[in-house]
């Protein structure tokens, strides 16, 4: 029953999050208007809305006019369903998961919208910094199994090495080479992620990405012809790390470390 309802409650935060990025890079409320085709403005009813199902149901157009509906709609809302599930299984319920799915759907968002622009908002970054913070003067009070990013310390440790490593990495390139190769964006996601996972998981999220970044980079680069100027965003591989980390972050550390004794 708990397993049902995590998928169905993550299917519909997933169809807001639809919403957001659309309209947060255009600098569109997500609040209003209500959700309408951006063709003929005809506002979606409920019954045309309802996650993952109707897309199928309308065959991905449009009840008005026809047009398309990109397929990544129901891809947002079943991935944020499954992503709740497996979180509920991981943390149980309570307020370390609400924390915890928060913290995800900033990252889902972010990677969709760097794919899309090239950017990442600062009202998807600096919000999770600040729920983070309030994650942290909280901890006190709550102490969930599994959860080892809760103090104050490794907030202001987490935020100020993620956001500090990539801003140098930035500025050694920028250096180099005379060329910007990673943007604010890149450096403020970093922060929100060591705001949630400490300095541990910022080092964890940054080889993982690095690595995943790397071997999709080479692939890329081969499938052009060798063609090493093509600009690849980096928000989609943090975000992929940092959900590693935050799912099985302190076992992989854990088995690093008996690796080294």
């Amino acid at each position: 029953m708990l397993d049902t309802m995590a998928l169905a409650l993550g299917a519909a935060t997933g169809s807001f999050l639809n919403v957001a990025i659309y309209r947060l890079p255009r600098g569109e409320s997500v609040v209003a208007p209500r959700s309408h085709c951006t063709k003929c403005e005809r506002v979606i009813p409920w019954y045309d809305n309802i996650p993952v199902v109707s897309w199928f149901l309308l065959r991905g157009r449009c009840r008005g006019c026809g047009e398309p509906f990109s397929i990544r709609y129901p891809i947002v809302e079943a991935l944020t369903g499954i992503i709740l599930l497996g979180l509920s299984l991981q943390f149980g319920w309570g307020i370390g998961l609400a924390f915890a799915f928060y913290f995800a759907c900033s990252l889902l968002v972010a990677t969709y919208i760097d794919l899309d622009h090239r950017i990442i908002p600062d009202r998807v970054t600096l919000p999770g910094i600040v729920v983070a913070l309030a994650l942290a003067l909280v901890s006190a009070w709550f102490a969930p199994p599994g959860v080892r990013w809760l103090s104050v310390q490794n907030w202001a440790v987490g935020t100020l090495v993620g956001g500090g490593i990539l801003w140098l990495v930035a500025w050694g390139y920028a250096l180099a080479t005379g060329r910007e190769g990673m943007g604010g964006g890149d450096i403020k996601l970093l922060a929100m992620i060591g705001a949630f996972l400490g300095w541990q998981g910022v080092l964890l999220t940054l080889l993982l990405a690095s690595f995943i970044g790397s071997v999709v980079g080479v692939g890329v680069m081969l499938a052009r012809g060798g063609d090493t100027k093509l600009a690849i965003p980096f928000g989609p591989f943090l975000a992929v790390g940092a959900m590693v980390s935050l799912f099985w972050g302190d076992g992989i550390i854990r088995w690093y470390l008996s690796t080294l004794l």
